[in-house]
């Protein structure tokens, strides 16, 4: 098919996202949509789906997605709008059978097929692993559009393959357009997270809370050029701005050369214009060869654990936290069993003279690890509880501990892309065998670009980093990365003359100067042990830091206060600096 322009709407950013999406985005706008799609998976999620796999072999599939289906299913057909949808997770031919039984109880006729090939547990490559899964491209979902399908459900396939796919089979790219391909998966990386490019968690939000109240999920008008403009349905909330764009842009991310199995996308390509208001043009987008291996997802069971928070009001907080600790450790020393990973983490929220004895009130936050559920469980409960007549003054804790819970560790590996068989399974049963038989570029940094000049010297003062830039943090196993972006129109900070001129442009040059990767570690005190990285994007006026190893063994393991590293670029942002008058 050669049609001019692919109408792709996204309606879930994770296994969770908002009931009625699916809903709302079959039903508003001027016409249908020519494709829908869900993204349910995520590296937790994985791990959650290994968890049902393991009680029940007929589950690891979001069950969510049915439950949407049985209200929109018909509703889908009627309008002609093609599902893609991850949803599969760990079963994907599972739900394919339960979309056809559903399509039967609703006497609808649907044609369903699904992705497979995904799922590397059976291959005994990765002993120990609960999951294992490599992450696929778009060539299987596009053959089963080509095929005719209505619904397509997928396994473990990059988030941006739910785009790539029904754009390569809409307008019959081949494996070698490398720069169609690379605009693609950018619009897939910008939809794919749902709201978030529509204003959802926008760090310029304040001013707009009432737009931003239940954004609208976004659009794209995908182009045969591998263009596209992101939008929303006309009269939904949030908004659709160079900012908001950035920001998803940068989410996830690290350098300059965003790999996937389809294609390796130059993000240092990428051009955004406000075309209109709720339009963002985005174009220039340079592709290369993909790399020769594809990225395999591992949750392994980590062991148990637990946690206790004590509550510490008043005065003696440092005092009171050390005995406590004591009283902990020596009751760890006479417990049967001892956890073998302690540690402690004390938040100074209190505030002298408080007006509440919340805001009097420190937290400190006990963590235990151990491959025995009764060391994290039983022991740390008969510790914590018997402290309670015989502590700090003012003892209690914001909940007793229970019984210790799973967590697991994420890792990732990379197979030769041969090794992977990649299926499509069509409507009509057939299997047909994805083969990949184009070039393979090993990845490599690009050669760093050349920086603005300086900005001259002048006064300058004290202030939050964010009172200029955006920023937008997130996790990829181990690691976080942090994107800070400033705008042309100044849209990030407070020195745009508002016409596309001036002030983003002086922001930047202070910005790239500014924030090095030494300074983000004088900044974000716990990265200083840590490999920081940092990526100058700037046709987006944009810098990407990856953190590495901040996250421990991933979101499951739950190693820090943020396990995913959410709100890094905020605590970022609220960093002060000295900063040029000029952009404040």
């Amino acid at each position: 098919m050669t049609e001019d322009v692919l109408r792709i709407g996204n309606a879930s950013g994770f296994y969770g996202d908002r009931f009625d999406a699916l809903r709302e985005m079959l039903e508003d706008g001027p016409r249908p949509l020519d494709v829908l799609t869900g993204d349910y998976l995520a590296e937790l999620t994985m791990l959650i789906l290994g968890r049902d796999r393991l009680k029940d072999p007929a589950r690891g599939y979001a069950r969510t997605f049915l439950r949407q289906l049985e209200e929109t299913l018909g509703l889908a057909l009627d309008r002609g709008v093609r599902i893609v949808a991850n949803a599969g997770g760990l079963n994907p031919a599972g739900l394919a059978d339960a979309v056809r039984e559903l399509a039967d109880r609703l006497g609808l006729h649907a044609r369903v097929a699904h992705v497979e090939g995904d799922d590397l547990s059976p291959s005994g490559r990765f002993p120990g692993a609960l999951t294992a899964n490599a992450y696929l491209g778009g060539a299987g979902i596009a053959a089963c559009l080509a095929a005719g399908a209505d619904i397509v459900v997928t396994g473990r396939v990059t988030d941006a393959a739910l785009v790539t796919g029904p754009a390569a089979w809409r307008f019959g790219w081949g494996q070698d357009a490398y720069d169609r391909l690379a605009g693609a998966v950018v619009a897939g990386h910008i939809l794919e997270c749902g709201t978030q490019a529509t204003g959802g968690n926008y760090s310029r939000f304040a001013g707009r809370a009432r737009d931003l109240r239940r954004p609208g999920f976004p659009l794209a008008e995908l182009h045969a050029d591998g263009s596209c403009v992101i939008t929303k349905h006309p009269g939904t909330g949030g908004l659709v701005t160079v900012g908001t764009v950035t920001e998803q842009l940068l989410y996830e991310t690290g350098g300059a050369r965003y790999a996937g199995p389809d294609v390796t996308a130059r993000l240092d390509t990428v051009r955004l214009t406000q075309e209109a208001p709720d339009r963002v043009r985005v174009d220039g987008v340079r592709g290369e060869a993909p790399p020769p291996t594809l990225k395999v997802g591992l949750n392994r069971l980590g062991g148990f654990r637990n946690e206790v928070v004590f509550v510490l009001t008043g005065l003696d907080i440092e005092a009171k936290a050390a005995l406590v600790r004591e009283q902990m450790d020596e009751a760890f020393d006479r417990a049967e069993s001892r956890p073998a990973q302690v540690t402690w983490e004390l938040a100074r929220t209190d505030r002298a003279d408080a007006d509440t004895e919340e805001t009097a009130s420190a937290l400190l936050r006990l963590v235990v690890r151990d491959g025995d559920a009764d060391a994290v469980g039983r022991t740390l409960s008969s510790a914590a509880i018997e402290l309670a007549l015989g502590s700090y003054p003012g003892f209690h804790v914001t909940a007793p501990p229970g019984k210790g819970a799973p967590y697991g560790v994420f890792e990732a590996a990379y197979v030769d892309r041969a090794e992977v068989e990649h299926v499509a399974v069509l409507p009509d049963g057939e299997r047909k065998v994805i083969t990949y038989d184009g070039a393979t570029r090993a990845l490599a940094d690009v050669a760093a670009p050349p920086l603005p000049a300086p900005l001259p010297p002048g006064p300058t003062r004290r202030a939050p980093l964010g009172l200029v830039a955006g920023a937008r943090s997130g996790d990829k196993g181990g690691d976080a990365n942090v994107g800070v972006w400033v705008d042309a129109d100044g849209d990030a900070g407070g020195g745009g003359n508002g016409d596309g001129t001036g002030g983003g442009d002086e922001a930047w040059r202070w910005l790239v100067h500014e924030l090095t990767a030494d300074r983000f570690q004088s900044l974000i005190a716990e990265s200083r042990h840590l490999t920081v990285v940092r990526h100058v994007l700037p046709n987006l006026r944009a810098l990407n830091f990856t953190v590495t190893g901040l996250l421990g063994q991933g979101v499951a393991s739950r190693h820090r206060f943020d396990p995913q590293a959410k709100g890094l670029g905020e605590w970022l942002r609220s960093r002060h600096l000295d900063i040029p008058e000029v952009l404040l």
